[in-house]
């Protein structure tokens, strides 16, 4: 039986996780060569069964194609499936959250909702089944997903610089997606935060690095995440890092918070009081996509 944490994980993987490999393939030379020239369609998607009494938690059929790409969809029930799917066209990369309206190029397809889960946990005993083998985007398909799972996986910060940097973006785009989407997907904790919220802005970013930003808009029970660092006024509160790697000392759960917070690393900005449920959120995110 597929749980509502079963759901809640799911939406984060599909819908949060799933999204960045447009970002590795922007911004990683190796993987973005690898694509080049190339199109079709890529699916990563999972055989899906409501949870008893119809959890809304389960989301709408819908498909939705990126505008939403920074997570802001619906990985719904399309035809008894939950997916992500990407456009490859001339190597450039759209995402859809939801299954594609047609049969992908690649596709991996798990028979559960709670493999998808285990796999993307790591868990190597829940393999999907593949097709797609001979297209010429099975291969950087895999080395895409090999390098997020990678990076994702990480417990020490990375050895050059710009994987450090990397890591720092990934990750605050999981964390602003993942919380959105836990609201959307009705998990309690989160979802009665947005609904008595007014209009606010919460956000992360480093310092001297408005390319390593993202925030989460509330209001009224809708949230929006978005990247890049939100400029049309001060956020309501925002966990700001002094460089790379203060922020990958939390990130990464190495540094102790106060001390952090005591030596400069972390600065609240804004209502400090309110940092706590943005800590228990993003808490929140790392547990389910562990």
């Amino acid at each position: 039986m597929v749980t509502d944490k079963d759901i809640y994980a799911n939406r984060i993987f599909l819908n949060a996780a799933l999204p960045l490999v447009k970002v590795l393939a922007e911004d990683v030379p190796g993987i973005k060569s690898s694509f080049a020239g190339k199109q079709g369609i890529i699916q990563i998607s999972a055989v899906a069964k409501a949870p008893s009494g119809s959890s809304p938690a389960v989301g709408s059929n819908s498909a939705v194609p990126e505008g939403a790409a920074e997570g802001e969809g619906d990985a719904g029930l399309t035809a008894g499936l939950v997916g992500t799917h990407f456009i490859v066209s001339g190597g450039a990369i759209t995402v859809g959250l939801g299954p594609s309206g047609v049969k992908p190029d690649v596709e991996l397809r798990f028979n559960s909702i709670p493999r998808l889960n285990a796999f993307f946990k790591g868990d190597m005993k829940a393999l999907p089944k593949i097709s797609g083998f001979f297209s010429p985007l099975f291969i950087p398909t895999m080395k895409t997903l090999l390098k997020l799972s990678a990076m994702l996986g990480a417990v020490r910060p990375p050895k050059t610089e710009a994987d450090k940097e990397l890591l720092v973006k990934l990750y605050f785009y999981l964390l602003a997606n993942g919380v959105s989407q836990l609201n959307k997907a009705g998990e309690p904790s989160v979802r009665k935060w947005a609904m008595t919220s007014p209009d606010r802005v919460y956000a992360f970013r480093v310092m001297g690095r408005d390319e390593l930003a993202a925030y989460i808009r509330v209001k009224a029970g809708k949230t929006k995440a978005s990247r890049g660092r939100y400029t049309r006024a001060l956020p309501f509160f925002c966990l700001a890092f002094r460089d790379v790697d203060a922020a990958l000392g939390t990130l990464l759960q190495i540094d102790d918070l106060f001390e952090a917070s005591c030596n400069g690393k972390i600065i609240m900005e804004g209502a400090p009081e309110f940092g706590s449920t943005l800590g228990d959120f993003m808490l929140l995110v790392a547990a389910l996509a562990k």
